[in-house]
């Protein structure tokens, strides 16, 4: 078997209006061209891949063990735009072969990396 990438990750949420929001702040675009699932939810595009987000109502999100990164080229500028809209965010930490990253949570409380390599 032969993986060719990943296609999407899919988080869960309470609110998808907000999760939309949030999302667009780091430059992801809504896919209006997402099926009927028979579940409330959005495609977000990231470059080329996407996140999926699906209405999950009061279930809890995950721990900081499963969560997913954002590749970034800039962590710093990145940091400082967040800080203009609010996001709260663990300060950032280098790790050689890992490069510097920093964590946050989406208004329902999944964990997103933000990751520049080195």
């Amino acid at each position: 078997m032969q993986t060719l990438g990943i296609q999407h990750v899919t988080v869960g949420v309470r609110e998808l209006d907000e999760a939309i929001a949030f999302y667009e702040l780091f430059g992801l675009t809504r896919v209006l061209s997402r099926p009927d699932f028979g579940i409330d939810g959005a495609w977000m595009q990231a470059a080329d891949q996407q996140v999926h987000i699906v209405v999950t109502g009061d279930r809890p999100a995950p721990d900081a063990a499963t969560h997913f990164a954002f590749i970034v080229d800039d962590l710093d500028a990145c940091l400082a735009e967040l800080d203009v809209a609010g996001v709260t965010y663990r300060r950032p930490q280098r790790f050689a072969g890992a490069g510097s990253q920093a964590f946050i949570k989406d208004p329902t409380g999944n964990v997103v990396e933000l990751n520049q390599p080195d």
